[in-house]
């Protein structure tokens, strides 16, 4: 794509700690991952970020990371953008103290960084379906401080999870923090005849005209709440709005929320569905478009050591069913009476015979047991689910197995999170939402 006149740059909000997506954000129960290096359909997710804007003319990117792991974690696989046909600048170590929330972050390093122009100010937990033109077009119609990238969504989703915007024409009046619904209807009355009627709500991109954003952080008030916490959703952006300052909205396509298990399950299904028309364009083409597939050739000539058959060859006869929505990456063993459906195989996993993943993820060198089911459930690098035929282990509803953890056979487990590198015997029953996140919890559950 050919460069923009005027140029926009990518400032990309990369520090945060991913407690919310335990245990997908750890490597050890004591060494938190940077949500930037999540893997998410064989790339981690500040790759698919830096691909989908660059695809869109944006070709210098500034990330503001937060401490010693976070910033090498991701220099180690950004370095400074060479290989990614972009340019990488971070934030420099001596300011995280003043990285206080998202809206803190950002300006406090539009200052350092002496930024002028326009910037796109995105997390790095979501994958998005944006035109930047558009949201381009919005600003300069409306001479916006800030084009606030927004999600149009039904009042029913909207309850308790998202926050929602009043406006009038393109320009925000007001803002209404993950309200109820029977506040929704209070403040946007219009709901109650037409509960099929959309609100815009907070994608957390934003559109800004740096220049004038850092003008208005001069002022004393401002500066004062960027010393303790401004997040952009809850604090900037209301600011700007209470003291008279343009803030647009521009919809956008779709916004996948990674920050938990659940969304993290939801938006890969719907990303190996096909339904993120700018995702589609960045992946690889589909070896199968019905069912829609990605299989990598090494591992559709690799063997598996019961059957001694190739998976091209159990596929052909049927024994092994690739349903739509699934990516198995390099170097895969599966064996016979496989299932999958909208499923993401890692590098060098091995699925045993008889398995099946239905809307699930195993990260790489991950190996499941034979006959083991696994439905909405996400499992780690390097871990191991035991299973036999007459003892399967059976993952459900959003259950998540860190890196290196083994569970043995006949395992039940329903929306459960195991930390890494924990060894967990036959447990069934605990409460949805438990979470094992040391040996000690292991024995409370299983004494």
């Amino acid at each position: 794509m050919a460069r923009r006149e005027r140029e926009t740059v990518g400032v990309i909000l990369a520090g945060g700690r991913g407690e919310r997506a335990k245990p997908i954000t750890l490597e050890s129960a004591d060494y938190i991952r940077s949500k930037a290096m999540i893997p998410f359909a064989g790339r981690r997710l500040v790759e698919w970020v830096i691909d989908a804007c660059r695809e869109q003319g944006i070709r210098r990117f500034y990330v503001v990371a937060q401490g010693q792991e976070n910033r090498s974690q991701i220099k180690m696989l950004l370095e400074h953008g060479e290989r990614y046909g972009v340019e990488v600048r971070y934030s420099r170590s001596v300011f995280d103290r003043y990285n206080v929330g998202s809206g803190a972050a950002t300006l406090h390093n539009l200052e350092e960084w002496d930024l002028r122009g326009q910037a796109l100010v995105l997390p790095v937990d979501s994958v998005f379906d944006f035109s930047l033109e558009e949201l381009q077009a919005t600003q300069d119609a409306t001479g916006a401080l800030v084009t606030v990238a927004a999600v149009a969504r039904r009042a029913v989703e909207v309850a308790g999870k998202y926050g929602a915007m009043r406006t009038a024409g393109n320009l925000v009046t007001g803002f209404v923090e993950k309200p109820g619904l029977e506040r929704i209807l209070e403040v946007f009355p219009h709901l109650a005849e037409d509960r099929g009627a959309l609100l815009p709500t907070n994608a957390g991109m934003y559109l800004v005209d740096c220049a004038r954003l850092r003008q208005v952080a001069r002022d004393p008030d401002l500066m004062r709440l960027a010393q303790q916490r401004l997040d952009w959703g809850g604090d900037l952006l209301p600011y700007l709005v209470a003291h008279g300052l343009p803030v647009a909205v521009s919809t956008i396509g779709r916004l996948g929320d990674l920050g938990n298990v659940q969304d993290y399950l939801l938006t890969l299904r719907d990303v190996l569905s096909g339904a993120y028309p700018q995702m589609n364009e960045l992946m690889d083409v589909p070896r199968s478009v019905e069912p829609r597939y990605w299989i990598h050739e090494s591992s559709l000539a690799t063997r598996d050591d019961l059957t001694g058959t190739t998976l091209a060859e159990k596929i052909a006869t049927g024994s092994v069913v690739i349903g739509p929505g699934v990516r198995v990456g390099r170097h895969v063993v599966i064996g016979p009476d496989v299932r999958l459906e909208y499923a993401d195989i890692g590098d060098g996993a091995d699925l045993r015979e008889g398995v099946e993943v239905r809307r699930g993820a195993c990260g790489d060198a991950a190996i499941v047991g034979p006959y083991a089911q696994i439905n909405d459930s996400y499992i780690g690098p390097m871990a191991e689910i035991r299973s036999q035929r007459l003892s399967p282990a059976r993952l459900t509803r959003f259950t998540a197995i860190g890196d290196g953890a083994q569970l043995w056979p006949g395992s039940r487990l329903d929306g459960i999170g195991v930390y890494p590198r924990l060894q967990v015997p036959p447990l069934s029953g605990l409460p949805r939402g438990t979470q094992l996140t040391s040996s000690d919890d292991v024995l409370h559950w299983a004494s």
